[in-house]
C-alpha cells in the first residue's frame, strides 16, 4: 500500500493570493512510513519544533520585530521566545494606539502563525525547511506528483474546470498510473479543509465510478481521500514544503529547496510525467515557457 500525502500552496481563486497555484502529492510506501516520520521528527526536535506543525510559509518568513533585537541569536531559547513575544505586545499596543485596534486584527493572527517559531533566527528557520528537503531528496522510494498552474493563463477568461478541480484530478491521475505500473494500492491522505471535503470526495467518487479524462477505470486507488489534521501528520507538512518549495520555482524562480526535491517526481525515461506547468507561455503565442519543468515534461 503507498500512500499519498496531498497538500497546496498558495491559492486557488483567480484574482486572490499569488500568480500560481500549486496542488502537489508526496506518495511514499506505507512500510517505510515509521523510518521517515522518525526522521522528520529529530530534524523538529532538533529545532524545538517536536509537537509544532511545519507550515513552510510562515516559517520561511522575515520576523522584522525579531531582527530589531540586538545579539538575538546569542540568546538561549526561552530569553529569545520572551524578548520576542515582547517586542510583539509593544508592536500591537503601539500600531493599535495610534490608528485603532482595527488596524492590529491581521498582525494578530500572522503572529499567531509563526508563534511556533519565534525561538529560531531566520537562518534556522530556513536550516529547518532545506534539512527536510534534503531528507526528500533521499528518500529514493518517494515519488511526488503535481499540477502548477498559472492563474495569470486565465486573466481574460475563466477556465471551464476550476483551478483545484483541475489540479486535483490530474495529481489523482499520476499517481493511479504510478500504482499501476507497480501493482499495488494507494490511498490519498489530505490535509483537512472544510471547503474543499464535500467537493473532492464528490470528484474522487464519480472518478470511482467513471474514471478520469485519463483514466478509465482507477483500481488502484482505495477509497475517498482521507482528511487529516495536518498539525498532527509529519508527512503532510512535508508535502506542504514541496508545494511551497514548487510554487515559489515557478513564482519567483527560487531553487533553494526545489533543487532538492526536483529529482523526486516521477519519471518516465528522460521525461518528467509527475508535474505539469499549466502555463500561457507557449509556442503558439510565440512565448515558450523556459522553466525547467516544461522542459522536462
Amino acid at each position: 500500500m503507498h500512500f499519498c500525502y496531498l497538500d497546496e500552496s498558495g491559492v486557488p481563486e483567480l484574482n486572490a493570493g499569488t500568480s500560481h497555484f500549486v496542488l502537489l502529492g508526496l506518495s511514499i510506501p506505507g512500510g517505510t512510513w515509521k523510518q521517515k516520520d522518525t526522521e522528520v521528527t529529530k530534524i523538529k526536535r532538533r529545532y524545538g519544533l517536536e509537537n509544532k506543525e511545519i507550515h513552510s510559509g510562515w516559517l520561511a518568513r522575515r520576523y522584522p520585530e525579531q531582527e530589531k533585537i540586538k545579539d538575538f541569536e546569542k540568546m538561549s531559547s526561552d530569553d529569545r521566545r520572551k524578548t520576542m513575544e515582547a517586542a510583539r505586545e509593544a508592536f500591537l499596543f503601539k500600531k493599535a494606539a495610534i490608528k485603532g485596534l482595527a488596524a492590529v486584527t491581521e498582525d494578530r493572527k500572522n503572529f499567531r502563525k509563526t508563534a511556533a517559531y519565534i525561538h529560531l533566527t531566520f537562518a534556522e528557520r530556513q536550516a529547518v525547511l532545506k534539512e527536510i528537503a534534503q531528507l526528500v531528496k533521499g528518500w529514493n522510494d518517494c515519488y511526488l506528483f503535481a499540477e502548477c498552474t498559472d492563474k495569470t493563463t486565465f486573466s481574460s477568461k475563466p477556465p471551464r474546470t476550476p483551478p483545484l478541480e483541475e489540479a486535483f484530478e490530474q495529481v489523482v491521475s499520476r499517481f493511479h498510473k504510478h500504482l499501476e505500473s507497480i501493482h499495488d494500492h494507494g490511498l490519498l491522505v489530505q490535509d483537512q479543509n472544510e471547503t474543499v471535503v464535500l467537493r473532492l470526495t464528490e470528484m474522487m467518487r464519480q472518478f470511482h465510478g467513471k474514471g478520469t479524462r485519463w483514466t478509465e477505470q482507477i483500481r488502484w486507488l482505495v477509497e475517498t481521500p482521507l482528511f487529516v489534521d495536518s498539525s498532527l501528520t509529519s508527512m503532510v507538512q512535508v508535502a506542504d514544503l514541496c508545494a511551497y518549495a514548487t510554487r515559489r520555482y515557478c513564482d519567483k524562480g527560487e531553487t533553494v529547496l526545489f533543487d532538492d526535491i526536483y529529482d523526486r517526481f516521477r519519471r518516465v525515461g528522460t521525461h518528467v510525467v509527475g508535474i505539469r506547468h499549466y502555463t500561457n507561455r507557449s509556442a503558439s503565442c510565440g512565448r515558450v515557457c523556459a522553466c525547467r519543468i516544461c522542459k522536462d515534461h
